[in-house]
């Protein structure tokens, strides 16, 4: 597993390694002992996997607040996609900044985002499928959402993205009474 990090604090890159042959190939997407060795001690509780239709399905900027906030790793199953985090962790140095990534399912790649980060992402092909393993149970009563288009982010879109009735009526990032806090130690 090859980890990499990004300019946000945490937040990281993995690439599994893939041993093939005429088949196709194995990867190990995650391994608990590995990834601790590394740095990285997450215990997931709950897989999810979604499947976007269309090319341009934008979906987010969610998060879940405390006492469910979850981190994620996320992967592409099928198709590809651009992958966005942003920094919602008051006092954070990086505070309000983002990073994106195309994940496909050629490349292998795996963003691992940690509790405080908005998470998004926008479909570059029809059919694509998201997975994604997160730290904490999905909480109703936790859920939140950010306005797409109100971080800054430099989305690759080539007209309108199409949008759930939650995420077009998302408040904007300068409105967040971020429930994150910035933990230097991790």
């Amino acid at each position: 597993m090859q980890i990499e990090d990004t300019p946000l604090a945490g937040l990281k890159i993995l690439i599994p390694a893939r041993f093939g042959d005429a088949r196709g190939f194995f990867c190990e997407s995650w391994n608990v002992q590995r990834m601790r060795d590394a740095g990285l001690d997450y215990t997931f509780v709950q897989d999810n996997h979604s499947l976007s239709a269309k090319r341009g399905t934008l979906r987010g900027l969610h998060y879940q607040s405390p006492p469910h906030a979850q981190a994620k790793l996320v992967r592409c199953g099928r198709g590809r996609l651009w992958d966005v985090a942003v920094d919602a962790r008051a006092a954070s140095p990086t505070y309000g900044q983002w990073f994106g990534l195309e994940l496909s399912f050629e490349n292998g790649k795996q963003l691992m985002i940690p509790a405080g980060f908005l998470h998004g992402f926008v479909t570059l092909t029809d059919d694509v499928e998201i997975v994604y393993k997160c730290t904490d149970i999905y909480a109703p009563d936790c859920d939140g959402a950010v306005h797409w288009d109100s971080c800054g982010i430099n989305w690759p879109l080539t007209g309108a993205p199409i949008l759930s009735d939650k995420d077009t009526a998302a408040q904007d990032f300068t409105a967040l009474d971020t429930p994150f806090v910035w933990d230097a130690a991790t």
